[in-house]
């Protein structure tokens, strides 16, 4: 997700706008299905609810590009709420986002510098972390050394980006002290984002980030990543071939039709989805509320047309498995950004869209710091997938030896 931070820097000017839904400090307050929603005061757009699933408030990642740990901790938060833990829980992005910085970089020294390092990451380092240092409240844990401070972590970056490569470059010439190096990072971590607690008090009980995560009962292993690509065997198993994908985490390949049965199996049946995509398209118009994929190229389109791209219900393009793999594979499609889909709308010519909750807080559109994605959008320019495996229709899960 390695143009996240750069896209946010764009639009982060973009003024203040009025919430198309009524959302609270605690938690998303969801319409019911059957109500009519649009993208923006004077659009033509009328959507009406599918589905709409729990979420909790819309958080800022601000200058940082640590989306894949905003929107895999919102999507863990939605699992609490659907596992009937509570509507309460705030976790620690950044307690996610420090973690994984050590193990980047101690993946890059020993790949010689030739992997990806920085803010940016993936939904499987998310599980890695739960699963092997456990989680934190937000409370516990900012990653800010004054909690009223926006997250930016362009400093703290180009210090440890200067300290892998300098330790790789020399990796010729002198024998590497790991431990030495591991200190440094640690030490490097902490003076920036802070010190991760070993023990802490939190609503009248003592735990340990292990103890807290085991406390949550989110199991690591119930979760998996989902794709759908025709370089490697449908119904196998295979490294998603992106640059922040550093730790390699395979992903199951399905044919599209049963990607997109996924997608709508999960949302019908309770289940949030953690999304990752390519948002640098035209047609991704976050301000507008909107993420379009139109069957007319938007290089022909004309002043007039693109202008109604916004207000104007349009025909979305029809998306097969070889327009999906000609994207990926020219680097059309890359893995940009990280989000959750909380829910599912169709418009008033019944085209049907998904509720993406996002993580550029909540003032930057007029649908509270959420979109709607059409599906068209969503079947050509995802990368991957994450949710919980009993979120798989169980034809599926069977084909793919998941044990649900």
């Amino acid at each position: 997700m390695i143009k996240t931070t750069r896209l946010f820097f764009a639009i982060s000017f973009i003024g203040t706008a009025v919430f198309a839904q009524d959302v609270r400090n605690d938690i998303k307050v969801t319409p019911p299905a059957g109500q009519e929603l649009t993208n923006k005061k004077g659009s033509e757009y009328k959507f009406t609810v599918i589905k709409n699933l729990d979420a909790t408030a819309v958080q800022n990642q601000n200058m940082t590009g640590t989306c894949w740990s905003f929107s895999a901790l919102s999507f863990f938060e939605s699992e609490l709420i659907r596992m009937g833990k509570g509507k309460e829980f705030n976790l620690a992005e950044m307690f996610v986002a420090r973690k994984a910085y050590p193990l980047k970089a101690d993946n890059f020294i020993r790949m010689h510098s030739h992997t990806n390092f920085g803010q940016g990451g993936g939904f499987p380092d998310a599980i890695w972390v739960l699963k092997n240092y456990g989680m934190v409240p937000e409370d516990v844990y900012t990653g800010k050394k004054d909690p009223k401070d926006q997250h930016n972590h362009t400093v703290v970056e180009e210090m440890l980006t200067g300290m892998v490569k300098a330790v790789a470059d020399d990796s010729k010439n002198q024998k590497i002290d790991f431990d030495a190096v591991h200190a440094s990072i640690e030490a490097t971590c902490d003076a920036f984002l802070g010190k991760v607690p070993e023990k802490f008090d939190y609503k009248g009980k003592s735990y340990t980030p292990r103890s807290y995560a085991d406390a949550m009962g989110i199991v690591a292993d119930d979760y998996v990543f989902i794709t759908s690509f025709t370089h490697h065997p449908f119904y196998s198993k295979f490294v998603l071939e992106v640059p922040d994908n550093w730790n390699w985490q395979d992903m199951y390949n399905v044919p599209l039709a049963e990607f997109r049965e996924v997608m709508n199996y999960a949302i019908q049946n309770g289940f949030t989805i953690a999304w990752a995509a390519d948002v640098s398209e035209k047609e991704f118009m976050y301000r507008d509320g909107l993420a379009l994929a139109t069957d007319k190229p938007f290089e022909q389109l004309s002043d007039e047309e693109k202008k109604s791209l916004a207000v104007k219900p349009q025909k979305q393009l029809n998306v097969t498995q070889e327009l999906r793999q000609k994207a990926f594979d020219n680097y059309e499609t890359q893995d940009d950004h990280g989000m959750h889909i909380v829910g599912s709308v169709k418009d008033q010519n019944g085209t049907i869209y998904y509720v993406v909750k996002n993580s550029w807080g909540s003032d930057l559109n007029e649908c509270g710091g959420y979109f709607y994605a059409s599906e068209s959008y969503v079947l050509y320019k995802t990368t991957s997938l994450m949710l919980h495996k009993k979120g798989l229709p169980p034809a599926i899960a069977k084909k793919l030896n998941i044990t649900q």
